[in-house]
């Protein structure tokens, strides 16, 4: 059953953090790591109950190539709400103000 995926605000800021960082390393490089995001957040868009959840009901998808998590959960039928797009060695706590 596909799903309607609906970043935050929050998220769509930890993307551009990212962006900005990978395209200081390397011009073109934060592109990459958006498209691998975004293949991300379509296997969400696909099947989000897919992947079990993590902590309560959040779960995350893991990018390709870069050590990067998209983090969502459900909270209605038919959407997926992205709370985070969060390097792996961050501490997963830092989501706990955004699923207020």
């Amino acid at each position: 059953m596909s799903s309607q995926v609906r970043p935050t605000s929050a998220a769509h800021a930890d993307l551009i953090q990212a962006y900005d960082w990978y395209e200081r390393q390397s011009p073109g490089l934060g592109k990459e790591f958006v498209r691998a995001v975004d293949a991300a957040m379509a296997v969400i868009e696909r099947n989000p109950d897919l992947l079990a959840p993590v902590y309560q009901d959040l779960r995350r998808v893991l990018t390709k190539r870069f050590p990067y998590a998209v983090y969502y959960h459900c909270p209605e039928p038919g959407v997926a709400r992205v709370i985070g797009v969060l390097h792996t060695g961050m501490d997963r706590a830092r989501l706990n103000p955004r699923l207020d």
